[in-house]
């Protein structure tokens, strides 16, 4: 096996994305060869030793699987819980042991990917990688009526908040006779993923929001699994990349 990245190696291990593994290593709870591990550097797998919390990381040997699963509201998009809530991996198999690429919060629902594969996860979390999501996201529009171009433009443009740039890459507005009085849909599509993005930007332009949806990830899009809330599919990593 070749030198590679040890953010790369815990990943590729089923362990947590990079990017929590960077965060394990910044706190001194991996170590390699004994000795506690720096941000950025390389192993050799087939020489290094390598814990993570006290235990050891073997090389990806399980196949790697990919879950596209519709999350419901009331779901935590995380792999545990401490305050016992329920949790994505909660609705898919649990061998072998798979990750969210991802999250919504506990109030939205739709597509999340689960998956051991940590690159897939890199690639699809880290904005460079543009890989697209869309959001259908229903609003309760306030008494002066929607602005919709202000806010088309307001979106696309960005709002500062809280030292983050929250941007989408596009925006649309249905026509809010399709919905009940005074609402209206957006469709959002965007690159990032900040905490709570949507709803902030939401926020920011006195909307209120009454449901949020996740319909697309790259290239997988929810209605092309005919999947009802709770529900998985197994998928192809070709069905997300192409």
């Amino acid at each position: 096996m070749a030198i590679v990245r040890l953010n790369k190696f815990i990943a590729d291990a089923g362990i947590c994305s990079r990017r929590k593994a960077d965060e394990r290593i910044r706190s001194g709870n991996v170590l390699v060869n004994g000795q506690p591990a720096e941000l950025g550097m390389t192993i050799d797998p087939t020489t290094d030793e390598v814990t993570v919390c006290g235990k050891p990381v073997s090389p990806q040997s399980e196949q790697l699987v990919y879950y596209a699963l519709y999350k419901p509201t009331g779901v935590i998009s995380t792999a545990s819980d401490p305050h016992g809530r329920p949790t994505v991996t909660d609705l898919v198999p649990s061998s072998p042991r798979v990750y969210p690429v991802g999250r919504l919060d506990m109030d939205s629902e739709g597509l999340i990917l689960l998956t051991n594969d940590g690159q897939l996860a890199y690639e699809l979390m880290h904005p460079s990688f543009q890989h697209e999501k869309e959001y259908e996201v229903l609003v309760h529009c306030p008494p002066a009526g929607l602005d919709r171009d202000r806010i088309i433009a307001t979106f696309i443009k960005g709002i500062e908040a809280d030292g983050e740039l929250l941007q989408a890459d596009r925006v649309s507005v249905d026509n809010i006779r399709q919905h009940q009085e005074n609402t209206a849909l957006l469709r959002i599509v965007l690159h990032t993923g900040y905490n709570r993005q949507i709803r902030r930007m939401c926020e920011a332009v006195g909307l209120s929001v009454i449901n949020l949806r996740r319909v697309r990830i790259s290239r997988l899009h929810l209605a092309s699994l005919s999947l009802k809330a709770g529900e998985y599919r197994r998928i192809d990593k070709s069905a997300v990349l192409g």
